[in-house]
């Protein structure tokens, strides 16, 4: 059972490790220290429902509703243009008061954009219910299936984890609003760049 959960484990950790709209979220917050475990939490479980669907065959979805990853491309790079507005617009006003201080956003709204990152992005279902669900097709026993599938969901809690908490790292450097002011930049501009390849 080893090969096919480490298999399940590489493949899944490959496609996260891409730097997206929710990584890049989850590593401000995890820079702000802020609501970590449990954006980590909501984010690694959303992923292992993904991935749970695409081992199982879910992904047949997609076949029977061709127009489904349009509309969610559009819906995704209307959130995506947005959220890298509303980072750009903190980082023009430069008011991190709170971040410096220690004080966080509430709980409810980092979730809600945690899970808007989520949920309403296009490449996570091609990753997770395409992607990993093909490669678990090799794999026709159950218990490899399996194995496959526990590996590839403990690929995802192990990277959120690693990065919300591994952020951490970086405090250091983010003890100014000069620091903060650029982070937003780099995600305002990554978000629009996400955005862009979306509908194009």
């Amino acid at each position: 059972m080893f090969v096919p959960a480490a298999t399940g484990f590489a493949t899944a950790f490959a496609l996260i490790l891409a730097i997206g709209a929710q990584n890049a979220f989850v590593l401000r917050q995890g820079l702000a220290r802020s609501h970590v475990f449990w954006l980590c939490l909501l984010c690694a479980t959303s992923d292992a429902i993904l991935i749970t669907a695409g081992v199982l065959g879910f992904g047949v979805i997609v076949t029977l509703y061709p127009m489904l990853p349009q509309i969610m491309a559009w819906g995704g790079a209307a959130f995506l243009i947005v959220y890298g507005a509303l980072r750009l617009w903190a980082a023009w006003k430069g008011e991190y008061a709170m971040q410096l201080s220690g004080q966080s956003a509430s709980l409810w709204g980092t979730l809600a954009t945690g899970a808007a990152f989520t949920w309403l992005n296009p490449h996570v279902y091609l990753d997770t219910l395409g992607l990993v669900g093909a490669v678990s097709t090799q794999y026709t026993d159950v218990a490899e299936k399996t194995a496959f599938g526990v590996g590839a969901v403990t690929s995802s809690f192990v990277f959120f984890f690693s990065l919300g908490y591994g952020a951490r790292l970086l405090a250091p450097v983010m003890q100014s609003a000069r620091a903060w002011r650029i982070l937003d930049v780099l995600i305002g501009l990554v978000m629009w760049a996400l955005a862009a390849k979306l509908i194009s």
